[in-house]
């Protein structure tokens, strides 16, 4: 078997570097748990939500799974989400896609990939809503960026019509739902400037 001991080197090293440069940090972050940013993204390993907003651990509540889907019945997401209004009280809830994404590309290949091609489903519907569009650009890599920024947008909507989202709202609570997509080849956000209040 493989040694992950280098895991546990990295984590002492890590640790090290930020008590020297705040010896507080780890108190400070056990005490309480106040981000203000709820982050739901795909599972992907290149995507990690803190290090490419520059932001610390305990700013940002995270939810990831393949193709960063908001589904009505998963009761996982649905927690998350549910937590990170009530209980934490996040004022950004940010649904972000990626281009390159294998759960994108995979859901629109025409091949068979077992079990999950039951989560792909969920994008194989926007698909659906968007078909005329989509089946109008010729070129495959622009479709499949063009599928990836669509089901951001699908996604930003789910979470809006979620229950705890309406009741939000409801009690004039101040959260906004947004859509973004990261470029794995520059490293850069892409606003998709869909987003949402209740208002």
């Amino acid at each position: 078997m493989t040694s992950i001991q280098h895991l546990f080197d990295n984590n002492q090293q890590w640790a090290d570097n930020i008590k020297k440069e705040d010896p507080h940090f780890f108190k400070r972050l056990s005490e309480q748990q106040k981000p203000e940013y709820l982050w739901i993204g795909c599972s992907d390993s290149r995507v990690p939500a803190n290090e490419l907003l520059g932001m610390s651990p305990g700013e940002v509540f995270v939810h990831r799974n393949i193709a960063n889907q908001v589904i009505h019945t998963d009761l996982n997401c649905l927690s998350v989400i549910q937590f990170a209004v009530e209980n934490l009280k996040v004022k950004h809830i940010i649904v972000c896609g990626h281009y390159g994404c294998g759960g994108i590309i995979a859901s629109i290949d025409n091949k068979r990939h077992g079990l999950i091609d039951n989560w792909l489903g969920h994008i194989k519907d926007v698909y659906r809503f968007h078909k005329d569009r989509l089946d109008a650009v010729e070129d495959h890599q622009t479709k499949v960026n063009l599928l990836c920024d669509l089901n951001v947008v699908e996604q930003v909507a789910n979470v809006c019509h979620t229950t705890t989202l309406v009741n939000a709202w409801k009690k004039n609570q101040d959260v906004t739902v947004h859509g973004f997509v990261y470029n794995l080849h520059d490293g850069i956000l892409k606003n998709l400037n869909v987003s949402c209040d209740g208002k």
